[in-house]
């Protein structure tokens, strides 16, 4: 679907309070996070917008959130 919101908040809701807890104690966690959610915004303003890219430059902005996305999950796991 075009235009789905992955954001961190939207992905792992009831994570929440883990997630705000490492963005305010982890510098890596939170500079991570923060270019998780800021790709996260742009694959979806070139979605809906139908932004000026190939197809092979999405599907690599995309293997680039999902990355960071099962990476940053890995983090929340282990600090709970």
């Amino acid at each position: 679907m075009l235009g789905e919101n992955h954001s961190l908040a939207h992905e792992f809701p009831e994570h929440l309070d883990t997630i705000k807890e490492l963005s305010q104690s982890d510098d890596a966690f939170s500079s991570s996070a923060s270019h998780y959610n800021a790709l996260d915004k742009e694959i979806r303003t070139l979605e809906l917008r139908g932004g000026p890219i190939d197809d092979q430059s999405m599907n690599q902005l995309k293997l680039e959130r999902a990355g960071l996305k099962d990476m940053l999950h890995q983090r929340i796991i282990r600090a709970k």
